[in-house]
């Protein structure tokens, strides 16, 4: 596959407007190492000739050459022979890719430790009740095998409805229920996916979706989106140079960055991929938890009629209720139920009454979880900054967690200090497709309770002192 290229045009608008005083090449250096940094340039990418820079930014040939010249002395940048300059992470890789989980540590972290590493909220109110309705509707399946590989009508009709109230007509045929939204996504990835095809997604994204792209033998094309929301430009074109067979998407509260994309921009995506023939995966597993105002969009497929959707309750209702569903077109719902039931032969029917009833109940948050996690969002935006007020950020409108932007690429070094202070956080090379990279970047869940939070946000405080002030000497001895 061929690297991923910035144009000249594309490029001098991220620059921005030139420094007003110094040199204009250490400006131009400067901005270039500052998009690396930020992921905003991905690890390979080809930047532009120097003649066309030449072009585009109305500076000497001289004025670009020592800009490139600067960025390779300082490891930001490489040339190669008939490849041109290519970007790369200074130092060599920094190996992540895979949020860490209590997998890791089959006995799970200390009492005293505070694991940050995953996004998941306690159940919500009423649950246990719901519990008690679905066992008085059990007795009548206990007479049958119990097999539901697509899953139980009932659920299948409550998650169509659901659908059709924000916008979506759908009927149960078009609905698979899997046991969690990530085995929808392995379905899914299984029945459109073979070895070697390749499969366009945005960067930072969810490490689980990458595992499973990995495991169908995907061949990764990443977009850059770790400083804000998606660059349709560049995924149109990568889409025209790649001919990717799918594009996973997160356009509600998109994990970790937590953008939301706004109706116009899906029209625009959903665009892109009618007009390259490319099957849209959407991930719309934390869509119900907007925290401020209601969004005015869409679902992406009343966009984009071709794209298959998956959903879940383990973000919105309790991470203990392992069922998820997808909603796909007629003609693919054959193709993903069979890869579906290469995994197992139905989700659990206890569980499945459960999500019916509380989808037909309590289908989003009610207005005091709502207010909860927005506290606490706000609790923890507002202790990091009083803590550590180098750090920036921009208030998520919905989601779990923050997304931080650090003053100097030590993302991977703060989580092992963080973890000597007992917090376990993942790093932003966790988030990134290629497994290195975002070293810029942290995420920070907020749905905790607030004494816990309010231990952490220390503990965070000093590991990334630590790291700072071995940065700082490292830099001056």
């Amino acid at each position: 596959m061929s690297a991923p290229r910035v144009s000249a045009a594309r490029l001098v608008t991220q620059l921005g407007p030139p420094a007003a005083a110094g040199p204009a090449y250490l400006w131009l250096a400067d901005s270039i190492r500052l998009l690396v940094s930020d992921g905003r340039l991905l690890h390979g990418t080809r930047l532009p000739s120097e003649r066309d820079l030449v072009v585009a930014t109305g500076l000497s040939r001289t004025t670009v050459a020592r800009a490139y010249a600067e960025l390779r002395d300082r490891g930001y940048v490489t040339a190669r022979r008939g490849s041109g300059t290519l970007v790369q992470v200074p130092g060599g890789p920094v190996q992540g890719g895979a949020e860490p989980t209590v997998v890791d540590d089959l006995d799970g972290p200390a009492d005293d430790v505070i694991d940050l590493r995953s996004a998941a909220p306690t159940g919500r109110p009423g649950i246990a009740a719901a519990y008690e309705r679905a066992v008085e509707q059990l007795g009548a399946y206990t007479a049958g095998a119990g097999y539901f590989p697509l899953g139980t009508p009932v659920l299948r009709g409550a998650v169509a409805r659901r659908y059709a109230a924000r916008g979506v007509p759908t009927d149960p045929g078009q609905v698979i229920v899997t046991t969690g939204s990530l085995s929808a996504l392995a379905a899914v990835f299984r029945a459109l996916l073979t070895r070697g095809d390749r499969a366009l997604l945005e960067s930072p994204t969810y490490p689980g979706a990458l595992a499973s792209l990995r495991h169908e033998g995907a061949r990764l094309v990443p977009v850059p989106t770790a400083s804000g929301a998606s660059d349709l430009d560049a995924v149109a074109e990568r889409a025209a140079a790649t001919s990717p067979r799918v594009m996973l998407a997160m356009p509600d509260f998109h994990n970790p960055t937590g953008t939301l994309l706004e109706e116009d921009e899906r029209e625009r995506l959903a665009a892109t991929w009618a007009a390259h023939g490319v099957v849209g995966v959407v991930d719309e597993t934390v869509s119900e938890l907007w925290l401020d105002a209601r969004p005015g969009v869409r679902p992406m497929a009343a966009h984009a009629p071709r794209a298959v959707t998956v959903g879940g309750v383990s973000k919105s209702h309790w991470g203990g209720l392992r069922i998820g569903w997808i909603r796909a077109p007629h003609d693919l719902v054959g193709a993903i139920a069979r890869a579906r039931a290469s995994f197992d032969l139905g989700a659990p029917v206890l569980e499945q009454l459960v999500v019916a009833d509380l989808l037909d109940r309590e289908p989003t948050l009610d207005a005091a979880r709502r207010r909860e996690l927005r506290e606490r969002r706000n609790e923890v935006i507002g202790a990091v900054r009083a803590h550590l007020p180098s750090w920036e950020t921009r208030t998520p409108p919905g989601g779990l967690s923050v997304w931080w932007r650090l003053p100097s690429p030590r993302s991977s070094a703060l989580a092992t200090a963080a973890e000597r202070e007992r917090v376990l956080l993942a790093p932003g090379s966790a988030f990134a497709v290629e497994g290195h990279g975002l070293e810029h970047w942290v995420r920070t869940p907020f749905a905790l309770d607030a004494e816990t939070l309010a231990v952490a946000v220390p503990r965070i405080a000093a590991a990334w002192l630590s790291v700072s002030d071995r940065a700082v000497v490292g830099r001056t001895a």
